[in-house]
């Protein structure tokens, strides 16, 4: 079936890549990975629909899971990672599933993608359910380790959301919304952690961010709920609070440390003129929502 498919397709504009200079590769590499936008822009309404499907799951205090091996693995356990710091999110609210379990971040695990049943352990191990959106990574659209996870979400009552780059992917019978752009033949042939895996990496940031701005992790584009976990985090953190309470950066630190460091906090805490424990409790009211806790009473 190897053949048949559009990732493991031989690239004509790249058959002399080995006679190339190292200009060149990086040439045909740039005109290459210029297709990639493309072909995600074809799949927008697909994404849409999982980021909907992700979103709600999450705001009944479900998960979001991504299943994958190899390449698509390591991706989705990145992109899980980045969400707290990020976003706030609880470390359990966005997993990695990857086949072959830690090892495989780092070096390949023979034979872990091919056996369906290791999936179905994994996805019990997290306790996999109805309140759950689970995120299977094939770039191939068969790999036995995603679609065995699949099957078995879907099962469990999950909300099962399918990536692939190529069409017709037999991962799609067992998903609510498959995403699949087509980003054609690779440079180095089969080569998938190229074209395919910068792909991958946009679509996946495009479902995580999409869903957490859904939940109202931020306010326009400030990450209002970031953790500040590093020096680089707490300036940012510095900076938004300035910036939508006209304070000076050194007020702004000031009001930070008199509320825990959470940064809706100090906002509605300064824009209300409030406490921090009565901004908490507007947070709450609110679902979170910065903007929706400063306009609660403007209308009445």
């Amino acid at each position: 079936m190897l053949e048949k498919l559009t990732t493991e397709a031989r690239n004509a504009a790249s058959e002399a890549i080995d006679r190339l200079s190292p200009l060149e590769i990086v040439r045909l590499m740039n005109a290459e990975d210029a297709q990639v936008a493309a072909a995600v822009r074809q799949e927008e309404h697909a994404i849409a629909a999982a980021i909907e499907r992700i979103a709600e799951r999450l705001r009944r205090g479900g998960r979001l899971i991504y299943l994958g091996a190899g390449t698509s693995g390591r991706l989705g356990v990145l992109d899980a990672a980045e969400c707290p710091p990020t976003f706030n999110s609880p470390p359990h609210q966005v997993l990695g599933l990857i086949a072959g379990g830690q090892t495989a971040l780092t070096q390949a695990v023979e034979g872990a993608e091919d056996h369906p049943e290791f999936a179905v352990a994994d996805l019990d191990q997290v306790g996999v359910n109805p309140n759950d959106a689970v995120v299977g990574i094939a770039t191939s659209g068969r790999t036995p380790y995603v679609i065995g996870g699949l099957k078995h979400a879907r099962s469990a009552g999950a909300a099962t959301i399918g990536f692939s780059c190529n069409r017709d992917a037999l991962l799609a019978e067992h998903c609510d919304v498959v995403i699949a752009p087509v980003v054609g033949p690779e440079v180095i042939c089969g080569s998938t952690r190229l074209k395919a895996g910068t792909a991958t990496k946009m679509v996946l940031n495009m479902l995580s961010t999409g869903a957490m701005v859904q939940l109202g992790k931020t306010y326009g584009n400030l990450m209002v709920d970031l953790r500040a976990t590093n020096v680089k985090l707490l300036e940012r953190s510095r900076r938004i609070v300035a910036m939508l309470t006209s304070l000076s950066p050194q007020d702004a630190e000031a009001l930070l440390a008199k509320c825990g460091g959470e940064v809706k906090t100090a906002i509605i805490a300064q824009r209300r003129n409030i406490p921090a424990v009565q901004a908490r409790e507007l947070l709450q009211q609110t679902g979170g929502r910065l903007r929706a806790a400063l306009e609660v009473g403007e209308t009445e």
